[in-house]
């Protein structure tokens, strides 16, 4: 008999926690942090599949990149905060000239 259990890590755990917490937030504003370009999102979750958030981005750091779906990988996050109800709100970001 062969023994196919996998310990549960801490590595796992975190993962899995983390993908739940982005799960909990579809429908609600993400401000989101990555280490590559285009560095900075702004928008809505829309939907989480496995270890991917699909964001459908109002606001980034190049203007030509909004207003798309964006699929960003969950470990290639380094910080992000999703509203939630009675929080604090993500503000409106505009470039407006006069």
């Amino acid at each position: 008999m062969s023994d196919n259990f996998m310990p549960i890590t801490i590595n796992v755990l975190h993962d899995q926690a983390l993908i739940e917490h982005f799960e909990e937030g579809i429908g609600r504003r993400v401000f989101i942090l990555t280490p590559a370009f285009p560095f900075v999102f702004i928008g809505k979750i829309i939907d989480v599949i496995e270890d991917h958030v699909f964001i459908d981005v109002e606001t980034t750091s190049i203007s030509q990149l909004e207003n798309r779906i964006w699929n960003i990988h969950i470990h290639q996050i380094q910080t992000f905060f999703i509203e939630r109800d009675n929080g604090p709100s993500i503000p409106e970001l505009k470039d407006e000239i006069y």
